[in-house]
């Protein structure tokens, strides 16, 4: 999960990297943060677009436009 603090500090290397260079621990760390992020978005993605395939239209609903409600 990605903490408010994580992306501080995601936000905070990526700052000091247009204003100089990142040392090479400082790469792995943005590194390994950006890929959390990124992964964490991803699986939050997955989960909404599962949760609206269970809740897919019937053909039997009581308004006739067989539309999501």
């Amino acid at each position: 999960m990605i903490t408010p603090e994580m992306i501080a500090r995601i936000n905070e290397l990526g700052r000091k990297q247009k204003s100089e260079q990142l040392t090479e621990e400082e790469r792995t760390e943005q590194a390994a943060l950006r890929r959390l992020y990124i992964d964490t978005i991803k699986n939050q993605v997955k989960v909404h677009f599962d949760a609206q395939k269970e809740h897919t239209p019937s053909d039997n609903c009581s308004c006739g436009c067989h539309d999501k409600h």
